[in-house]
């Protein structure tokens, strides 16, 4: 299915959880990250070398190791901060 040049399809979701994607949108041998937005969900394909596909439009003088204890800060914060929103701390 193509809506306004953009691919399409529709997929099922097997009992153990799995989903086949068709062979039309070119998506082979390759992880991705699945995020859940409501009643929909995303499906972003991961590149296999991020640093580098990153290294155009990422610029930072951060080392990994920082930007990796950077992010986890940031996500215990933001669980924290939705717990007490749901009354969960």
């Amino acid at each position: 299915m193509c809506l306004a040049g953009i691919n399409l399809a529709v997929v099922v979701i097997d009992e153990r959880g799995r989903l086949t994607i068709p062979s039309e949108l070119r998506v082979r041998d390759t992880k991705a990250t699945l995020i859940p937005a409501g009643s929909f969900m995303i499906i972003i394909p991961l590149p296999t070398r991020p640093i580098e596909a990153s290294g155009g439009w990422l610029q930072t003088k951060l080392s990994r190791k920082e930007l990796k204890s950077l992010a986890e800060r940031q996500a215990r914060k933001d669980a924290v901060k939705r717990a007490k929103r749901r009354k969960q701390l």
